[in-house]
């Protein structure tokens, strides 16, 4: 076959069934399809979604190009603006274009590396305070825990307010039912949203909570944003946003929108990295044991972020469990005109997936892909490895804006854990995992914790 007629091809994928196509199979156990069709098909694998078509990248250079390269060839896919628009909707999760490139500037400074290091004091204490809470021999839900930490953090260094305990147990309410419908479903996907199903009902119900809390923490902080001319303004995102409206750039419904993003998103994913690598480090005592003697020889007293910057071990602990257990597994694009990758024509408006899941764990990038090995970080071994083989923040212009404000907080939270206690993980069994926005471990995470 030629080049030029091999390019009009269509790639190699599974076959489906009649009406669902592939979703029955990817609905049932997503990661273990997203690996089968990486090692059965290879670089680009076509997967039929019934109404929708996706193909599926697992070439780190191919994932490159999409995510940078070519990355204005591409917008976020309109399949998923129905639903996350709802939830979300003109957030910078979303956004596309002019809106998306003002926030995305407005919101800048309240994630520079200057900025970040200032609250890492709070970090620490609200992690102190957690864990604080705990007795040796307690056992508890890790990913519970994370999540709870993680958004007091982000609602007190983003957003400026000191959440509650009962605006903590909303928020954490409404994540089951707005997971769920995020999950793949055959089902679901072909039936609309007006349809008063009881997903339907319960997800509307979570949005309509949420929002009720985003509306109190605006009320709670506006007044208090202070002016920007001043000498030193709050450059919390908050009221970054705050003064941004006052001088009418920013609609009501534009601040709610990124400050619903900014409490979701902020959160989930630091609590579940945080979740897998105490699962991981119970599972390997080695390891952990090489980090406690890390945290012996480094730290004197609470971390800090000079600690942060000290702790080698740890950074690739996090990064090797960010590559077993990537919290965003799958990132979808599409293309704004017809595109060739991996010497395929795909066509505008098709869904293009990267999936995380399936490129971390390839044998054809990874030695021993299966295996927890924090030291594969060192610089030696990560020397030749493609740049795109792990990409658990995305890449490109679209890239996660807060990549260092989370893996500060992942390295002081699990700093200040490994230093007070030892892990014991009571499941039976690895994790089962669920798919929805972001990979959960199904029922949590039990973990037992034992005073070092």
């Amino acid at each position: 076959m030629s080049p030029q007629s091999r390019s009009r091809s269509r790639p190699p994928g599974p076959r489906g069934d009649p009406i669902f196509g592939n979703s029955r199979q990817y609905a049932r156990d997503p990661f273990g399809f997203l690996t089968a069709c990486e090692a059965a098909y290879g670089d680009v694998v076509s997967v039929d979604f019934g109404p929708l078509s996706a193909y599926v990248l697992t070439n780190p250079t191919d994932v490159e190009r999409v995510l940078v390269g070519d990355h204005e060839r591409y917008r976020k896919p309109e399949f998923q603006a129905d639903e996350l628009g709802r939830l979300l909707g003109n957030g910078l999760l979303l956004s596309e274009g002019e809106t998306w490139r003002r926030q995305r500037d407005l919101a800048t400074p309240a994630f520079n590396m200057s900025r970040i290091a200032d609250v890492a004091d709070t970090m620490t204490a609200h992690a102190e305070a957690t864990v604080g809470s705990w007795s040796t021999g307690d056992e508890l839900d890790l990913e519970a825990e994370m999540a709870r930490l993680t958004v007091r953090i982000i609602a007190d260094a983003m957003l400026g307010v000191d959440l509650s305990a009962a605006r903590v147990r909303t928020i954490q309410e409404t994540l089951d039912p707005l997971g769920k419908r995020f999950e793949p479903d055959p089902v679901r996907f072909v039936t609309p949203d007006w349809v008063p199903t009881r997903g339907n009902r319960d997800f509307e119900d979570a949005v309509e909570r949420l929002e009720g809390v985003v509306d109190d923490i605006v009320a709670e902080r506006r007044g208090t944003e202070g002016d920007a001319d001043a000498d030193d303004p709050p450059m919390d995102l908050l009221s970054i946003l705050l003064r941004a409206q006052n001088r009418g750039g920013q609609t009501d419904r534009q601040l709610r929108d990124e400050v619903l993003t900014m409490l979701l998103a902020g959160h989930d994913t630091t609590a579940l990295t945080l979740t897998y690598a105490g699962y991981l480090l119970a599972e390997h005592p080695a390891a952990e044991g090489r980090l406690h003697a890390e945290l012996d020889s480094v730290l004197d007293g609470a971390p800090t972020f000079a600690d942060a910057r000290e702790l080698t071990y740890l950074d690739r602990v996090l990064q090797e469990t960010m590559r077993l257990y990537p919290p965003v597994y799958a990132i979808f694009r599409e293309p704004l005109v017809d595109v060739k990758l991996g010497g395929y024509r795909i066509p505008e408006g098709a869904a293009v997936m990267c999936p995380q899941w399936a490129v971390h764990r390839s044998p054809r990038w990874w030695d021993d892909p299966e295996r927890f090995d924090p030291d594969r970080w060192t610089r030696d071994r990560s020397a030749g490895r493609p740049r795109f083989a792990h990409f658990p923040f995305g890449g490109g212009p679209r890239h996660c804006i807060g990549k260092q404000f989370s893996l500060l907080e992942a390295r002081l939270i699990l700093a200040v854990i490994g230093r007070e206690y030892r892990l014991d993980y009571r499941g039976d069994g690895p994790p089962d995992l669920q798919g929805s926005l972001t990979m959960h471990p199904e029922g949590g995470m039990p973990i037992r914790v034992e005073r070092r």
